[in-house]
C-alpha cells in the first residue's frame, strides 16, 4: 500500500484524464482513499479519477475538512471542459463526509453516491462506547481489535485473499487517536438536522443487505426520504466495505441504474 501524504488531498490512482468526467471518491474511517482499487479498472474506461486521501494522523473538524474537499475539488475543475460533470461517492465514514461537502457546494456536482454511509453512528450504543474506550487501548490490543473486527465490516466469503489483507493494512495505518476522532466526528453526524433539501441533483443512495457493522438499509432508506431526486439500491448479499467484493462492480451499477450521463450509458461493461 502507498505511503499517505502528509496533508489532505487527491490521489489520482489512474493518471490524468482531463477529457473523462471526473469522478470524486471519499473513503471510510481509513482515509487511505486505495482501497478503490477493485473497482478502478473498470471506472477509469469513462471517469478520470480522484481519490481524497487523509493522513493517519489527521484531527481536522468537520468543517474544515468539508471546506478542504470543496477547495481540492475546485481546483480539479478549473482546467476541465466547462459543464463537465462531476461525480461524487462517498463510502461509509466518506458518504457522511460527501453529503458535507454536497451541501456546502451544491452547484459543483452533477451526481452522488452514497454508500453505506455511517450516519447512524450516533444511534449505535455499543459503537459510541466503542469510540469512547478506543483510546484508553495498549497499542497491542488496539492492533488486534482491527482483527477483530474484520467480520463486521466485510463479508469476507465475497472478497478475495489479498483484498482481506488490504483492508486489514488499511485499517492498521489509522492510529488510535485518530480512530477516536473520526469516530467523534461521527457520533456528531446528524441526517436529519441538514437541509437535505438543496441536493436536487440525482443521488444514488447504496445499501447492503448483511452489513453487520450498521443498519445500513434502514440508514439508506431514511436518507432517500429526505433527498428531492434519490434513488435506492439494495446489495443483498454484501457487507458494509462492499466496494471490495469481488462480484461488485460499480460501474456496472452505475449503468443499470441508468445514472450515467447520456453519452456514456450506451457503452459495454
Amino acid at each position: 500500500m502507498q505511503k499517505v501524504s502528509s496533508h489532505i488531498c487527491f490521489l489520482a490512482p489512474s493518471g490524468l484524464s482531463p477529457q473523462k468526467p471526473l469522478f470524486i471518491f471519499l473513503p471510510g474511517m481509513d482515509g487511505t482513499g486505495q482501497l478503490l482499487y477493485t473497482q478502478t479498472p473498470r471506472l477509469e474506461t469513462i471517469f478520470d479519477i480522484r481519490c481524497l486521501a487523509i493522513p493517519p494522523n489527521d484531527l481536522t473538524p468537520w468543517d474544515e475538512l468539508t471546506e478542504k474537499v470543496v477547495r481540492l475539488v475546485e481546483a480539479e475543475q478549473i482546467n476541465r471542459p466547462a459543464g463537465q460533470p462531476i461525480y461524487l461517492c462517498g463510502e461509509s465514514f466518506g458518504g457522511c463526509l460527501a453529503i458535507k461537502v454536497a451541501l456546502q457546494a451544491p452547484h459543483l456536482f452533477s451526481r452522488i453516491v452514497v454508500i453505506n454511509s455511517a450516519s447512524s453512528f450516533h444511534r449505535q450504543p455499543w459503537m459510541l462506547w466503542g469510540g469512547e474506550i478506543i483510546q484508553w487501548f495498549p497499542d497491542f490490543l488496539y492492533q488486534l481489535s482491527a482483527v477483530g473486527l474484520l467480520p463486521y465490516i466485510a463479508a469476507l466469503e465475497r472478497i478475495l485473499p489479498e483484498d482481506r489483507i488490504a483492508l486489514l493494512q488499511a485499517m492498521g495505518m489509522v492510529n488510535k487517536t485518530t480512530s477516536a476522532w473520526r469516530l467523534s466526528l461521527l457520533k456528531s453526524f446528524h441526517i436529519d438536522k441538514l437541509p437535505l433539501y438543496r441536493l436536487t441533483q440525482p443521488v444514488l443512495v447504496m445499501a447492503s443487505g448483511s452489513d453487520r457493522l450498521l443498519p445500513s438499509i434502514s440508514d439508506a432508506q431514511q436518507l432517500v426520504n429526505l433527498l428531492p431526486d434519490a434513488r435506492l439500491l439494495i446489495l443483498p448479499h454484501s457487507g458494509h466495505a462492499c466496494l471490495l467484493e469481488e462480484s461488485v462492480n460499480l460501474r456496472q451499477i452505475l449503468k443499470s441504474q441508468n445514472f450515467l450521463e447520456p453519452l456514456y450509458a450506451s457503452m459495454k461493461n
